[in-house]
């Protein structure tokens, strides 16, 4: 008699790390994966998503929804990026409770962490100083999140077994990006930037800021393994990594670059041959933002795709898309 597969379900399978993530669960014989599209169940509605958890005995869940853009998109649409990142965590993360549901994996963001903080960033260093004012109510709606679930296990861990864990992912890249002019990220906006210039045989590109400020990259690949690798790990084990109220743990590369760096090397990898202009009249974000992943690292988990590497399977990965007119998704909660 076979074991029956435990029911997985990963929301947000849609957006770039959701895929990610159902890609290498879709290969596991001992799971069954159960995904909707934001058309099949909005998950801003509590209504819809008690109906659905109800209904579909689900054994685990991955939290990869949420609504996610760059600089530009976050200073623009605050009241959304709070607003609807707010309603997905907590409608998920009680209605999972309330169904039974013992394992849950939230994906946080790098943004909770303080604009100033000590490089690199530890977890500790989490409400320990103001935050990047251009993404402000993004990280407070991540904030909680990682609240929600240390909450739910400090209520319920000894009586109901709720083990609800987080992961905080440093700059994320790879198939499925965002590849909008106004609502992407930095690799998906240059990718897509250096490509239309080539194509054009414009002679110079220009980059918002002034190329100055560091950031870490980490191939979206590597981050769902990562993921996989965290929710399955023992709990007594994770326990022992983390602590009660500082239950999140980071993720990241291990090394970063500038921003000017990046530009070049996505410049190479399409073969763009002009010059890269700064806009030092644009904002540069945080100055450097490099995650100290040490604690993961000391649990057995390494990234395995390099930086070159990674961003010439993005590149790929934006040919295909457009080949195949592939609309860009800003709303990664389907």
């Amino acid at each position: 008699m076979q074991n029956k597969r435990k029911r997985v379900y990963v929301a947000g399978h849609r957006g770039m790390v959701g895929a990610a993530i159902a890609r290498i669960l879709a290969l596991r014989p001992d799971v069954e994966l159960v995904t909707r599209t934001h058309a099949e169940l909005d998950l801003t509605s509590q209504q819809a998503v008690r109906a659905f958890f109800r209904d579909e005995s689900i054994d685990e869940v991955y939290l990869a929804a949420a609504k996610v853009g760059g600089i530009f998109a976050n200073d623009q649409y605050p009241a959304d990026f709070i607003y609807e990142n707010l309603m997905i965590e907590a409608n998920v993360i009680h209605e999972a409770w309330r169904a039974g549901v013992q394992r849950l994996l939230f994906l946080g963001s790098s943004c909770i962490y303080p604009k100033f903080a000590e490089q690199p960033i530890d977890e500790g260093a989490l409400l320990s100083g103001k935050l990047e004012p251009t993404n402000e109510p993004y990280a407070i709606a991540k904030i909680a999140g990682i609240k929600l679930c240390e909450s739910y296990n400090r209520q319920f861990g000894d009586s109901h077994g709720t083990d609800y864990r987080s992961v905080m992912p440093t700059n994320l890249y790879g198939p499925g990006d965002n590849y909008s002019m106004q609502t992407s990220h930095v690799v998906p906006a240059l990718i897509r930037r250096f490509h239309e210039a080539r194509d054009k045989g414009d002679r110079a590109v220009r980059v918002w800021g002034s190329g100055r400020p560091r950031r870490e990259f980490l191939y979206v690949d590597d981050m769902a393994a990562a993921s996989v690798y965290v929710m399955e790990m023992d709990r007594t084990l994770y326990a022992q990594c983390t602590a009660p109220m500082q239950s999140h743990i980071n993720v990241g590369f291990g090394s970063d670059v500038t921003i000017a760096e990046l530009a070049q090397t996505i410049a190479g990898v399409i073969d763009y041959d002009g010059e890269v202009q700064f806009d030092v009249s644009m904002p540069d974000g945080t100055p450097r933002k490099l995650m100290n992943s040490a604690r993961l690292r000391a649990l057995g988990w390494q990234p395995r795709v390099a930086l070159v590497e990674g961003l010439a399977r993005a590149y790929n990965a934006f040919l295909g898309a457009r080949a195949e007119d592939a609309p860009a998704r800003g709303l990664a909660s389907a």
